[in-house]
């Protein structure tokens, strides 16, 4: 079956299930109508659909629709948001301009336990663990195939709790007791034995597009590269290092179907190809292992790559260069070099009502492109074009590259890598909302996991193997690979990483493998406002995890005490 997320025909008893009260995994799912006459039958697809739709939308009825956590709306609690907003706005690849409550923590790293959008960001990865439960408890046995994927969906929402919260409460059936609190290393050791479980009956990998059955998915690639994703980091979750396990399952997905995406059309490049509003229909979804599904009349949200598209943008940058009388033009290539740097220029593909000039980047991220400090002051195709690298989709005029003023959107360069721009030509289905699928997992990730985990056996540098994963990567982008020596260090690789996964929710986890973030080597990696101080401090340790919010804190006697140290 595709997956569609069956939007307004969710089953009485999962449109019950919002979290009142804000308790996550405190509550019974209260499933006794208060109309006799309400027909309470379980749909099986729909709760089923439900499990992933918590990712992707805010609630059942779409963006303008209520949203499911009850007491926030749709965009403080969706989930691509908030996952981006923890994992890229406390590092140094983003800065956010906006004055909502909580981003000015983000920017500075000065959260605690009553931040609003960590509350929500919990708080929905709970609801996706109750929808879980549910239909495990409900449902199971129906569906070999959909158990094992709805298995699957509660250890990647496990995932993101252990990697954010640390020692965070666990439950595996609903209950009207409030749930124990599980150990960082316990849960790693669950999620793992979960992973390896249903594993087998998931669908078997293939590459999809939106007319294949199965796409938005998950298929068992998406288990090996969880687990992969997993021994990466098991040092900093168990305290002990798992490098040849995370190179293994990374291995397992590169020689799957699940192909880097490397043809680029009609002047896009194959990167830029992957963040595009055709990017289910294009052929780029061979790289997607969980797509998250998104049309702008269907399966509508503010908080997914409508988010990430309009947070990032402003009407500045629809230069004339790129328009003839209204009407997007191709640009032509250009040529940096042996190599040809292909990409399209500016505007995403909806009016500029639509722009919310919000997010940009620091300057420490532009010199991963530039490492001289010489990234000119340019449009889109002409940064790809100095950088050498198709990746370097940044806009610069009339803009400082040093992030002096936060709450100035021009104080710092503006990034387009998510567009709704058709890379066939095609219209948009939607004026106001995007097409673009959110790749949640994509292929790239597990040649980067393989090469990291390659260099960390081989003590600190690439053997072949694990220099020709990066060399595939920077090929892709037509970058310039290493020579003399051709192999790749750590820390070349930690910068590869940020190249290639730059705005896709890494980038703190990464910061924190490499010992960057906080702790006693936060100083030898130093951003602008890092810490609030505009030209950066070291963080203290217990920074490396979030503090679990104060409301479940007092709502869960379990929790009492057990905070996270320095909160």
């Amino acid at each position: 079956m595709k997956l569609r997320y069956f939007k307004n025909v969710m089953p009485a008893a999962a449109a019950a299930f919002v979290l009142a009260g804000m308790n996550a995994c405190t509550k019974d799912l209260d499933v006794t109508p208060i109309d006799p006459g309400t027909e309470m039958n379980v749909s099986e697809p729909g709760l089923y659909a439900k499990c992933y739709a918590n990712m992707a939308l805010a609630g059942n009825t779409g963006a303008d629709g209520d949203c499911d956590i009850d007491g926030l709306d749709g965009g403080t609690t969706g989930f691509v948001r908030q996952l981006w907003n923890a994992n890229e706005l406390t590092t140094d690849e983003a800065i956010c301009a906006w004055g909502d409550p909580g981003i000015d923590q983000f920017n500075y790293n000065t959260w605690d336990a009553s931040h609003p959008m960590l509350q929500g960001f919990y708080y929905r990865l709970y609801a996706g663990i109750n929808y879980c439960n549910h239909y495990l408890d409900v449902c199971n046995g129906i569906d070999a195939t959909r158990t094992a994927e709805v298995r699957f969906l509660r250890a990647l929402y496990y995932y993101h709790l252990m990697d954010c919260y640390g020692n965070v409460p666990f439950a595996t059936a609903l209950s009207v007791e409030s749930p124990q609190q599980i150990q960082r290393a316990d849960l790693f050791k669950w999620i793992e034995s979960e992973l390896k479980e249903v594993k087998g009956n998931m669908l078997a990998p293939a590459a999809r597009t939106s007319a294949s059955e199965g796409y938005g998915r998950a298929d068992q690639d998406a288990a090996n590269l969880l687990l992969a994703r997993m021994y990466l980091n098991a040092e900093v979750y168990t305290g002990t290092a798992r490098w040849e396990d995370a190179k293994t399952y990374a291995e397992a997905v590169i020689n799957g179907p699940h192909k880097l995406w490397t043809t680029g059309t009609n002047g896009w490049s194959a990167y830029q190809m992957l963040f595009m509003g055709d990017n289910g229909e294009s052929g780029a979804s061979q790289e997607a292992i969980l797509p998250l599904l998104q049309d702008g009349i269907t399966t509508t949200s503010y908080g997914t790559t409508m988010f990430l598209m309009a947070s990032t943008w402003k009407s500045d940058m629809d230069q004339s260069l790129y328009t003839v009388n209204g009407t997007n033009i191709w640009l032509p290539t250009k040529s940096y070099g042996k190599d040809t740097v292909s990409v399209r220029g500016a505007n995403p593909g909806y009016g500029s009502s639509d722009f919310w000039a919000g997010n940009r980047a620091r300057s420490q991220f532009i010199a991963k492109f530039f490492p001289n400090n010489d990234a000119p002051n340019a449009n889109i195709e002409e940064t790809a074009a100095a950088a050498g690298d198709n990746r370097a989709l940044f806009f610069g005029i009339d803009r400082n590259l040093v992030v002096e003023k936060p709450t100035e959107y021009t104080s710092g360069f503006a990034v387009g890598k998510f567009r709704n721009t058709y890379s066939s030509g095609t219209n948009p289905h939607n004026g106001k909302f995007v097409d673009t699928d959110y790749f949640l997992m994509r292929s790239a990730e597990a040649y980067l996991i393989a090469a990291e985990a390659d260099a960390r056996i081989n003590g600190g540098s690439t053997t072949t193997t694990g220099t020709a994963y990066i060399d595939a990567i920077r090929n892709r982008a037509h970058a310039a690979v290493m020579t003399s020596p051709h192999i790749y260090s750590i820390d070349q690789i930690l910068d590869e990483r940020a190249r290639e996964l730059y705005h896709e929710g890494f980038r703190r986890t990464d910061l924190i493998r490499y010992g960057y973030f906080g702790g006693v080597n936060s100083s030898k990696y130093i951003w602008e406002w890092k810490g609030g101080a505009e030209k950066g401090a070291s963080l203290p340790e217990y920074r490396n995890l979030f503090a679990i919010p104060a409301e479940d804190l007092n709502a869960n006697p379990n929790l009492k005490g057990h905070q996270n140290p320095g909160y």
